[in-house]
């Protein structure tokens, strides 16, 4: 190691183990005070080579971060693949993996020797050695991190997610130590006291696809030195705690990791009301004063990049709603209707500047109310619909009566505005309005009010349903045709509006056929237009029928649909001239269009042809056309079908390419949205497409509706991104909606200084409902300013901000490659935790810790799985371009929770409550996304809100398969379907999968068995999927926080 730091002098070497080792060292419980400082801190005392160092677990403000806590310089890390960024010499830079470069360390052949911890056992207490080293002994030196860290160049996230075989000899993550040696991956997070030195970082990287060692002692660990106590001004040591430590060695077990940045730790606490259990008085005061300035939210979180990655902190809670929002302003909207990026709001550019994340909003206007409330609604009939005659906000609980309640003052523009004769009440002592109890509109943060005819330029419209239905050779064989006849007739009961609803039908191959549905018929009438050039609409009255006067003759065509086509050869798709054909029916009325499109438009006006199989494009500054689409037609079309209220939802099934990119164009401008359903077959995908066709059906739906959000005085809203069409700056066109739409804005500051001391915003929907009424739903919401970028940081809201890092991302790839969309990402996330730290770095000499704000510690893992997710990774190999596209249009519409889930899924084991015949549903939990959370003996289900996939370990009893699949147990499962056997365990398990699609029903998720070992369908349904691995070239979890970490740090 001379070479290594040639200054520093040779560290002890490991004493030999004796039946006779000195004590145990003590550990240390969580300090709530933030991050401690390292080996800066003066006045400590040393400890002698021989007595075994103090580990120091988790401060409570996060876990711990930095290379002060091996206390060596790191290691040279290899060279990233970017060309634009300067490499950095090195001698261990591993061959190219792909653009997420892995680090390097150098072989030590030391590692061998040292022995396998040994863990402590359950319950005994630890007692600290002396601490005094002997007379004339020299003690260890304080590691400092080195002042200048290696430039470590942004990696660009992964090219391929194949699972290949690893070598043996694969380039191992950079550790914080000069030693280098793999952990076995179950080693525990905290080590046991009869060691003196931590073990390395566990390889995240399986020693083959997807499957961990398991056994503890596989891999011999390698001696790493660990600093002594880290302590304050005037050093202590710690007296003995009185129970055991905090987190016991449980061989193969998942320990969870502790609480991040707490404002105030348990033993902390406990130890300033008991002297005799912690640090002297003396030293907790100076802890108390060192970080004063800080405000109790505000204690930065940290990470030690040496310790075990099960630390790592994850959304197994999933999301959670932000609630100090809600407790400072409680006559707020709901956060599911609005949630903002951060709840303070900057006070001046400069400080917008420093705020290096999405500012802005994510809003979803008809989210389902939560539990047990209900949107009132408000009818104010003669006296007129209350709003400020200058900027037309409507009356709200902020508010303020004054003149004896004869004016009202308005919160968004403070115009004096006289209240009406009809609306006057008197105020009581305190300037409230005495019928305040009446008035839901100043109470309540949501509220709906009835819209009287001048909100209407037509009578309001009725629900209207029209389907295209490709019926060319592929959608009759695949079984889609029967299917989406079928499902349409089921829920005719369902449909929306009553007596007042509509509904029309045109199939095509290379012809277009009309069907007349007049109630006088007894069936159908179908008329052929063979003309594509120069389309008409025969008969143009009967086409668009009531279906309560018609019902009789839509059973008929329903029934025989799938039966006048079940011989067509027709391979051809005049998908073009159809859709002109539709709008031309629809034009009058408006309405809702569902489109089942199965072959690629060849025929007429908009057909389209093959694209992608140029692989030379991938990679090159023409890549990002390919998802764009392809002829000018479809966006004229967008535009038109949203000036005549048409919204369009596109059903796509083939196994075939069919340019989602171009069809996804007339969901995208005009709210609607895209079902993709490759290579669909109706004996597999059947249930989904009829629960989530059902569901587009049957779902409360507002009609020819536009969304405005107003804000305060000197801040507006810039950019919108979603699924809508944009009719001025600020208004939002949306032919249909429905509450599983959500929609992203950008905040910006049109003033130097914002001199208000809060800012309020105010969602606007004007809509026609199912019943014919226009109403404004209306969401209001106030937010403090402030004057401090800690605050911001505090306030801030994970789960909006990835919904708007998602759309921003996904926009970018359409017009730059995949590759700087995903270095977006990455470089706002670098900066901004960049920007945190300068706030802490020189009080508190936070050396190499990583600090983050508590508000933003899941923020990392969402973007390194957004990385990862299909609109994102990888390149050519990695995804198909149309199920790129397609989950590019899906998660751009996304609710913040179901967008999250989609990001970081669920796992969950659930072999062990089949088993018991007293568990409960609500005892499961979710695991990691690692392969190290799948045991071979296991059954697991792994949900991201759009499918499960049920993985059966190699071990599982046999009892359990069989028990589940029948007399398929041993079958290849690619083949086996999974329906209710008569015993127990099988209804179970039903319950649980049916529990979880009930908990969110607005996408059906089908059911793939995957057998452990079972390639390449594992792989792809599962292990590719698992975004904490290594997989393909990828970084895992722990090396991505390290890669963040570095950045960083470089010219921090």
């Amino acid at each position: 190691m001379g070479t290594e730091n040639p200054n520093r002098p040779s560290f002890p070497a490991r004493p030999a183990a004796t039946p006779f080792a000195a004590g145990p060292q003590p550990t240390m419980p969580f300090l709530s005070s933030g991050p401690v400082v390292g080996s800066q801190a003066s006045g400590f005392r040393p400890t002698p080579s021989s007595t075994p160092q103090a580990a120091m677990p988790f401060l409570s403000s996060g876990p711990v971060v930095g290379p002060e806590t091996s206390g060596f310089r790191p290691t040279p890390p290899g060279r990233f693949s970017d060309p634009s960024l300067p490499s950095v010499p090195s001698a261990n830079a591993p061959p190219t993996l792909g653009p997420f470069q892995r680090f390097t360390t150098p072989q030590n052949p030391s590692t061998a020797q040292a022995p396998p911890a040994r863990p402590l056992p359950v319950g005994q207490p630890v007692f600290p050695p002396p601490v005094q080293p002997p007379a004339g002994q020299v003690p260890p030196v304080s590691f400092r991190p080195q002042s200048q860290l290696p430039s470590v160049p942004m990696g660009s996230p992964p090219q391929s997610m194949n699972s290949a075989p690893l070598r043996a000899n694969a380039p191992q993550p950079l550790l914080d130590s000069s030693f280098s040696a793999s952990r076995p991956p179950f080693q525990p997070s905290f080590l046991p006291p009869e060691s003196t030195y931590p073990a390395a970082r566990a390889n995240l990287q399986p020693s083959f696809p997807g499957y961990p060692s398991k056994q503890s002692n596989a891999v011999p660990q390698a001696p790493a030195v660990q600093s002594p106590f880290l302590t304050q001004q005037g050093g202590y040591a710690a007296a003995p705690p009185t129970s055991s430590p905090p987190f016991l060695a449980q061989p193969g077990g998942y320990i969870p990791p502790p609480p991040v940045a707490a404002p105030l730790g348990l033993h902390s606490r406990e130890q300033m009301q008991h002297p005799g259990t912690g640090p002297p008085i003396g030293a907790v005061q100076g802890l108390i004063e060192d970080f004063s300035s800080l405000s109790v939210g505000s204690v930065p979180g940290s990470i030690d990049l040496g310790i075990d990655s099960k630390a790592l902190p994850r959304p197994l809670e999933g999301d959670v709603e932000p609630n100090s929002f809600a407790e400072m302003y409680p006559m707020n909207c709901h956060s599911r209707y609005l949630r903002l990026t951060t709840s303070g709001i900057p006070n001046s550019q400069s400080l917008v500047s420093r705020w290096h994340l999405p500012l802005g909003a994510v809003v979803c206007p008809l989210a389902v109310p939560p539990d047990g409330e209900e949107v009132p609604i408000v009818n104010f009939a003669a006296t007129g619909i209350i709003r400020c005659r200058r900027c037309r906000t409507y009356v709200n609980p902020y508010v303020t009566f004054t003149d004896g309640g004869r004016k009202w003052r308005c919160n968004i523009c403070s115009l004096l505005n006289d209240v009406s004769g009809d609306y006057f009440s008197h105020l009581d002592a305190i300037g409230r309005r005495i019928d305040l109890d009446q008035r839901p509109e100043l109470i309540k943060g949501s509220v709906e009010f009835v819209a009287p005819t001048e909100y209407m330029v037509r009578p309001p419209m009725p629900p209207l349903y029209f389907f295209l239905i490709d019926v060319s050779l592929s959608a009759v064989r695949s079984g889609m045709l029967e299917v989406v006849a079928q499902t349409i007739r089921s829920c005719l009961d369902e449909l929306p509006g009553s007596t007042r609803t509509q509904i029309g039908f045109i199939t095509f191959d290379s012809t277009i056929h009309f069907y007349n549905m007049k109630s006088s018929l007894t069936q159908p009438q179908m008329m052929v237009v063979s003309d594509l050039d120069d389309i008409f609409v025969p008969l143009p009255d009967d086409l668009l029928v009531n279906l309560s006067e018609s019902r009789s003759v839509v059973e008929t065509f329903l029934d025989s649909l799938p039966s006048m086509f079940q011989d067509n050869v027709n391979l051809e798709s005049a998908f073009g001239p159809a859709l002109k054909a539709a709008f031309m029916v629809m034009s009058q009325l408006g309405g809702k269009l569902l489109i089942f499109q199965n072959t690629l438009p060849s025929l007429g006006v908009g057909r389209l042809k093959l694209r992608g199989d140029d692989l030379r494009v991938y990679g090159t500054d023409k890549e990002h056309a390919l998802r764009l689409p392809e002829d000018p037609f479809y966006k004229q079309m967008a535009a038109d079908l949203t000036k005549y209220q048409i919204a369009v939802n596109i059903y796509a099934f083939s196994d075939k390419y069919t340019d989602i990119a171009s069809l996804g164009t007339l969901a995208k401008y005009t709210g609607g949205q895209v079902y993709y359903y490759p290579s669909f077959l109706s004996i597999i995908h059947k249930d989904r497409l009829r629960h989530e066709l059902s569901r587009d059906l049957t779902r409360e739906t507002a009609w020819e509706a536009v969304m405005r959000i107003r804000c305060g005085k000197g801040v507006r809203f810039t950019s919108y991104h979603g699924n809508f069409m944009l009719r001025s700056t600020d208004l939002l066109a949306l032919p249909a909606v429905d509450c599983d739409k959500a929609f992203a804005m950008q905040l910006c500051l049109e003033e130097t200084l914002l001199t208000t001391q809060t800012v309020y915003f105010q969602v606007a929907l004007l809509y026609t409902s199912s019943s014919g009424e226009r109403r404004i739903r209306v969401h209001t919401a106030a937010a403090p300013v402030v004057a401090d970028l800690g605050e911001m940081y505090r306030q801030a809201d994970t789960g909006a901000v990835v919904s708007l890092f998602c759309r921003l991302a996904i926009e970018k790839t359409l017009s730059h490659k995949l590759e700087d969309a995903r270095n977006s990402v990455q470089l706002r996330l670098v900066k901004a935790f960049k920007e945190y730290r300068n706030l802490y770095a020189v009080q508190h000499r936070l050396g190499g810790r990583m600090i983050y704000p508590e508000s933003l510690k899941l923020l990392p893992l969402y973007a390194l799985a957004l990385c990862k997710s299909t609109p994102l990774r990888g390149g050519y190999a990695d995804a198909q371009l149309d199920e790129r596209c397609a989950a590019g249009y899906t998660m751009m519409t996304l609710p913040v929770k179901r967008l999250l889930k989609l990001l970081y899924p669920s796992l969950i084991r659930i072999d062990e409550y089949l088993l018991k015949p007293t568990a409960q549903a609500d005892e499961l939990k979710r695991l990691p996304l690692v392969a190290e959370s799948l045991d071979s003996r296991g059954l697991y289900i792994y949900d991201d809100g759009f499918r499960f996939v049920i993985w059966f370990g190699r071990m599982l009893s046999p009892e359990i398969a069989m028990n589940l699949l029948g007399q398929d147990f041993a079958a290849d499962l690619s083949k086996v379907s999974l329906y209710e056997h008569d015993n127990e365990m099988s209804r179970k398990l039903m319950g649980i999968l049916k529990k979880f699609r009930e908990s969110d029903p607005s996408y059906y998720q089908l059911c793939h068995l995957v057998r452990q070992g079972e390639q390449p369908r594992e792989g792809f349904f599962l292990l590719a999927n698992l975004v904490e691995d290594q997989i393909g070239g990828t970084n895992g979890y722990a090396d991505w926080i390290l890669q963040i970490h570095r950045q960083v740090q470089q010219n921090a």
